[in-house]
């Protein structure tokens, strides 16, 4: 199976994924995706934007994932009264309109939950957004395990923002199980 991975940071969602796949990481950090690299040594990393490879490339693929940056949906930003006032990158919905309308294989984008009411309805588990076209039941996950990719801070101080910023790999794997269950029902 021929799987994207688009905003693929360190890869905390990929990390319980088998290796069996071909699989396409896009990360735009050179840094980032060098890291990402080291822990897949078997993954195809594209260091680009990863909005613009989705348009270009996304009937390649027959599971594509996407985490779109959330700092500008974050509730944390918003409650904080930032300094900094920004529009929500609407590009998100951009790519829920894209992959729910062309796209032929299973696919789910992952975002923080908005601070406003979200344009399009998501699937939610624990604090994270879903828009995906299979459904994804709840499941319960370690709070301590969300950004956690190799040990290092294990007391959770000082974390760099793509180790916090990473999805429990338990809940990557769960969707990642959930797309392509037999029976499972399309929603879009």
């Amino acid at each position: 199976m021929k799987i994207l991975n688009l905003y693929a940071g360190i890869g905390g969602n990929r990390k319980l994924w088998s290796n069996e796949h071909e699989i396409t990481a896009v990360e735009i950090n050179p840094e980032i995706a060098k890291i990402y690299q080291d822990f897949f040594p078997n993954d195809k990393v594209i260091v680009a934007d990863a909005h613009q490879y989705l348009l270009e490339h996304y009937k390649e693929f027959d599971f594509i994932w996407s985490s779109p940056p959330c700092q500008s949906h974050s509730r944390t930003n918003y409650f904080l009264k930032s300094k900094i006032i920004r529009y929500p990158d609407l590009r998100l919905y951009e790519e829920i309109i894209l992959l729910g309308t062309h796209f032929k294989g299973r696919w789910v984008i992952e975002n923080t939950i908005p601070y406003y009411e979200a344009l399009i309805k998501p699937q939610v588990i624990s604090r994270h957004c879903f828009w995906a076209n299979f459904l994804i039941p709840k499941i319960k996950q370690p709070k301590d395990d969300i950004g956690k990719m190799c040990g290092k801070n294990q007391k959770g101080h000082n974390k760099p923002i793509e180790e916090r910023n990473a999805v429990n790999s338990e809940l990557g794997l769960h969707i990642f199980q959930c797309a392509f269950k037999v029976r499972q029902e399309v929603l879009i």
